[in-house]
């Protein structure tokens, strides 16, 4: 089992429950680590001091804020400890809202909140109501020396939890100025694009491409072996006649669709014709003998 990032109550009302936080997802990406060009040793990073040129151990240096150029205010961080909200142990429901009215962009970490002992039919019971109703909760919470809010949502594995950021750490950006006329016929044509396009999401239908050619070049360097480079697509012209463009693209979305079906039907009729080719058991053989 995972090891919880957090634990404590969740509350609404005068509802209390024990839950648990756990990480909903990481990275995984190769690291390199950082060589001496001429010996290939690893070489390491030290703390040092600028003033006097000593390296620092890590009990030799304190948390400061910069107040002013050049002059900081030391925290000690049994400081930190003594002004921790109330959110440190307990997350307390503070509104709903409707799911359809949270933009995405708000959400920062994803993280699974499961009941703790004692608090599964609470918890149960939020997960469905919120389910039924549509809504978030929005809560607050303080971890990793750091209060946030949160939202709270209904999912497959019961509940998840985003931390969120804050209305001042969201960049703004207007939506593209242009002076532009979309006909009718562009429009339906962009429909059946994206009709083409369409499917169901499966994530474990995509991977990061980049990550998988660099375990090959490891590989291949292991071996003593070099490897290919990757062709690099034309680039994009600029469209003229966007009509033209998007009769085009639909053309070429239904030929690779129709490939791929034939493509799908070979090999599901090779692997008959594979399993039509295997020998017999030795149960089935015997059967045959008796018959």
């Amino acid at each position: 089992m995972a090891t919880p990032v957090w634990s404590g109550y969740l509350t609404f009302g005068l509802i209390s429950m024990p839950v648990r936080l756990y990480a909903g997802a990481r990275g995984s990406r190769i690291s390199f680590n950082q060589l001496h060009r001429d010996d290939h040793v690893r070489v390491k990073q030290q703390l040092i001091c600028p003033a006097d040129g000593k390296v620092l151990e890590r009990d030799e240096i304190v948390k400061g804020f910069e107040y002013r150029k050049g002059e900081f205010v030391i925290i000690d961080p049994e400081e930190l400890k003594k002004i921790e909200p109330k959110t440190a142990k307990s997350m307390e429901i503070l509104e709903f809202v409707k799911t359809e009215e949270v933009d995405p962009v708000y959400f920062e970490t994803s993280y699974y909140l499961q009941p703790d002992e004692g608090g599964e039919k609470p918890y149960t019971l939020l997960v469905q109501a919120l389910k039924e109703t549509d809504y978030m909760g929005i809560a607050k919470v303080t971890m990793h020396n750091r209060e946030y809010t949160v939202f709270l949502r209904p999912h497959v594995s019961g509940m998840m939890l985003h931390t969120m950021y804050y209305e001042d750490e969201v960049r703004k950006m207007d939506a593209p100025k242009a002076d532009v006329t979309i006909k009718p016929a562009e429009v339906k044509i962009a429909h059946q694009l994206i009709e083409a396009l369409a499917g169901k999401f499966e994530p474990e239908k995509f991977h990061d491409t980049y990550e998988e050619n660099v375990k090959k070049l490891i590989q291949a360097r292991l071996e003593g072996q070099e490897v290919e480079a990757v062709a690099k697509p034309a680039k994009p012209e600029k469209v003229v006649d966007l009509m033209s463009a998007l009769k085009e693209s639909l053309a070429q979305m239904k030929n690779q669709k129709k490939a791929g079906g034939r493509i799908a039907e070979a090999e599901k009729e090779s692997a008959v014709q594979v399993e039509e080719k295997k020998p017999a058991s030795k149960e089935r053989r015997g059967k045959s003998r008796v018959a």
